[in-house]
């Protein structure tokens, strides 16, 4: 069955959820197979109370990001939307799921959040829900290990030395260049801080990229998991 947009605003919710229920989503789900760092999660409900769709926030992997998005300032608030999964019959929902998460987080929260070209994907979900668009990410190269590249390179390497890496994994070290991404921040605050936080942004500001998007195969379905919501 369909579920129409009507259907959706009238009848889903989205709520709060513990961390570890987004799990199977994540490992089996989304493209990247793997389990982010997670502050906020978020469950999309539909009118049965059966789980939808999932949505986490974290803290980046990027420390350059957080010193130098906002020059400093603002560092312990800045989080990143790092997964967004919504099954294949749950049309046109991601923009009302985004918008509900956020809408849940704590004030004042700077949001990043990331489109993948090696996915052909543009960010149209953030276009929809207002984000600001700051460019493509620097190109730069990463390391993975053969035969676990679902691992992310700041994993691997954890500030060690390449001949330490060498030593731990020999031949099955390689390098790659990482895919760069479309970058895009939303700001949740009041009026007054959030004149404030635009001040400090020290990215520019772009016009929303355009393109065809190719979406990954997400056709696995998740153990059905429901929950009791009060109305």
């Amino acid at each position: 069955m369909v579920v129409t947009m009507e259907q959706i605003l009238s009848n889903f919710k989205v709520i709060e959820i513990p961390k570890e229920q987004t799990h199977e989503w994540l490992l089996k789900k989304h493209y990247a197979h793997r389990i982010p760092s997670i502050s906020y999660a978020f469950g999309l409900y539909d009118f049965d109370n059966v789980l939808q769709g999932v949505c986490t926030f974290g803290s980046p992997p990027s420390r350059s990001l957080v010193k130098g998005l906002l020059g400093g300032s603002y560092m312990e608030h800045i989080l990143e939307l790092n997964r967004l999964v919504i099954n294949d019959n749950i049309p046109n929902s991601a923009s009302y799921f985004v918008s509900r998460c956020l809408k849940l987080l704590p004030r004042p929260s700077i949001i990043v959040s990331y489109a993948d070209t090696r996915q052909n994907h543009h960010g149209y979900i953030y276009q929809a829900t207002n984000f600001i668009y700051t460019g493509l990410s620097a190109e730069r190269n990463d390391w993975y290990i053969e035969g676990l590249e679902h691992l992310h390179s700041k994993s691997i390497s954890d500030g060690e030395t390449k001949q330490t890496l060498l030593n731990k994994y020999g031949d099955k070290l390689k390098y790659r260049e990482r895919s760069r991404k479309h970058r895009y921040i939303y700001i949740i605050a009041n009026r007054g801080e959030r004149e404030n936080i635009m001040k400090l942004l020290k990215y520019p500001i772009k016009e929303y990229p355009k393109g065809d998007n190719i979406n990954y195969n997400a056709s696995y379905h998740p153990t059905v998991q429901s929950i009791m919501i009060e109305s």
